[in-house]
C-alpha cells in the first residue's frame, strides 16, 4: 500500500482525512509543527500505521526528511483564510509560499502531490468560474495560494484542488469560517450581523474534502496534472440563503447591514463538472452540517479568558 504523508496533517483538514485512509489501511505520515496542539492527533497514535513528525516547512531539511519512503503527499501546511494571512503577511508568505518551494525541492517526479488549493484564487468573477476562469487573487491569502498552486503544477507531479468555502466539525476545529462562525454567533450571542447578502458562496463540508484526497489517491492516473474545482453544484447559495437555512435550526435575530466588505470577493457560482464527471460529489448537505454544529457546538464551553465574568 502506498504510504502518504501530510504536511500540516493535524490541522482543519488533516485530522478528518487520516481516519479515513487509515480505515483504508494506507501508512499515513503525519508532519506538523503543532501550532495548535497536538490533542487532536492523539487517537491516531494507537494505530500502527501512523507516524508523526514533528516539523515546520519552512525548514528545508525537515520537508527534506519527512518526504522520505513516502509515495503520496498530499500538502495542507499553511496560514489559512484572509484574517489570518492579514494578520501575520510575512509568516502567510513564509509558510504559504517558502514552504510549498521547499516541498517541490524535496520530491522527485515519482512521487505525487496533492495540494489544497482554494477558490478564493479566483478573485472577483461575474460568470460561473471553471478551472479554466483567469486567477486575480485581490486577497494576500488568495495571491500566496495562487503563487504556492502554481510552483506545484510547473515543478512537480500535482493534483491540485480548488475548494469550496470549508464548514463543519473536525477534531481541530475552526470557527472562523462563515458557517462555522454563523452559526456559532447565532448560538452564543442570540444575533449575527451580516454584510453583502447577496453574494454568492459554494460550500464543501470539512469530510467531503477528506473524501476529495482519498478519490485522487485512487485515481491519480487519471487526475495526475490536473486541477479541479471541488464542490458540488448542490451547494451554491447566497449568503442570506445561508442565514435563513442557520435560522430555521437556531432560532436568534439576524441583521443585514449595508457596511461591510468581503476583501477576497467571493460572489460567484462554481461548477464542479470536472470532478463530478470523475464520479466524486460531495455526501453531506448544508442543512446537515448545521445540524451538526448547532449540536456539537451546544455541547461545548468555550471561555473567553478576558472576561471578567
Amino acid at each position: 500500500m502506498e504510504k502518504v504523508l501530510i504536511t500540516g496533517g493535524a490541522g482543519f483538514v488533516g485530522t478528518s482525512l487520516i481516519p479515513q485512509l487509515l480505515q483504508r489501511g494506507y501508512p499515513v505520515r503525519v508532519f506538523d509543527s503543532l501550532m495548535f496542539g497536538g490533542d487532536q492527533i492523539l487517537p491516531y497514535f494507537r494505530n500502527p500505521l501512523f507516524e508523526f513528525m514533528r516539523g515546520d516547512v519552512r525548514n528545508e531539511n525537515e520537508v527534506r526528511d519527512a518526504v522520505k519512503g513516502c509515495d503520496i503527499i498530499i500538502h495542507l501546511a499553511a496560514i489559512v483564510g484572509y484574517p489570518a494571512c492579514r494578520k501575520e503577511p510575512q509568516v502567510a508568505e513564509e509558510v504559504n509560499v517558502r514552504g510549498t518551494r521547499n516541498l517541490a525541492a524535496a520530491v522527485s517526479k515519482d512521487q505525487l502531490v496533492l495540494f489544497g488549493s482554494t477558490g478564493s484564487n479566483y478573485g472577483a468573477v461575474e460568470n460561473t468560474c471553471t478551472e479554466e476562469t483567469p486567477l486575480n487573487p485581490l486577497s494576500l491569502y488568495g495571491q500566496t495560494k495562487t503563487l504556492a498552486e502554481r510552483i506545484l503544477v510547473d515543478e512537480c507531479s500535482t493534483i491540485a484542488y480548488r475548494f469550496a468555502t470549508a464548514f463543519g466539525i473536525s477534531p481541530r476545529l475552526r470557527l472562523d469560517l462563515l458557517i462555522n462562525d454563523f452559526t456559532y454567533r447565532l448560538l452564543t450571542q442570540g444575533y449575527l450581523v451580516v454584510y453583502e447578502k447577496h453574494f454568492m458562496r459554494t460550500f464543501i463540508h470539512v469530510h467531503d474534502m477528506g473524501r476529495a484526497f482519498v478519490f485522487g489517491v485512487e485515481h491519480a492516473d487519471q487526475m495526475r496534472g490536473h486541477i479541479y474545482n471541488i464542490g458540488s453544484d448542490k451547494m451554491n447559495f447566497s449568503k442570506e440563503q445561508i442565514c435563513s437555512l442557520i435560522n430555521a435550526q437556531v432560532p436568534g435575530y439576524i441583521h443585514y447591514a449595508n457596511v461591510g466588505e468581503d476583501m477576497d470577493k467571493r460572489n460567484y457560482t462554481v461548477s464542479y463538472k470536472k470532478i463530478n464527471d470523475l464520479g466524486y460529489d460531495t455526501t453531506i448537505s448544508v442543512e446537515d452540517g448545521i445540524s451538526e454544529l448547532a449540536k456539537g457546538l451546544s455541547a461545548i464551553s468555550f471561555k473567553n479568558p478576558y472576561s471578567n465574568a
